[in-house]
């Protein structure tokens, strides 16, 4: 019988290094493969070492921070043009709705690779839907 802890067996992972490579929607075990299948679909393992990544849920974690992250750039920078600019209400809302929509594209698949990248270092696993 060993006397070594379970956390003891493995390795540590990098918290920061899977994070970026999360960040940049990269597996974060090589940050080679690509993590998603489509949009925001996690791949069941990276195609490149084959790290299972499957069992990864990141549920509504990076919706949440896309959000608070918008809404904080979007409103001051709202109250900013308007204040020097006065702008019309109709080009401020078409300029800040495009705005908007298109940081929200951006960020949510970055944010999304950032709590996978942080789940896989910590060894976190979700459900993954299977029943034992």
């Amino acid at each position: 019988m060993s006397d070594t802890f379970p956390s003891e067996t493995h390795h540590d992972r990098s918290v920061k290094q899977a994070l970026l490579r999360g960040f940049m929607c990269r597996c974060p075990a090589c940050g080679q493969g690509r993590m998603f299948d489509g949009y925001l679909t996690v791949k069941s393992e990276c195609p490149n070492c084959g790290e299972d990544l499957h069992h990864q849920r990141a549920d509504d974690g990076p919706a949440y921070l896309t959000i608070l992250i918008v809404s904080h750039l979007g409103a001051p920078l709202l109250l900013a043009i308007y204040l020097a600019y006065r702008p019309s209400a109709m080009s401020m809302l078409i300029g800040f709705s495009i705005g908007a929509v298109v940081l929200s594209l951006a960020l949510l698949p970055r944010f999304k690779g950032g709590f996978v990248g942080f789940q896989w270092a910590r060894r976190m696993h979700g459900f993954g839907g299977h029943a034992d």
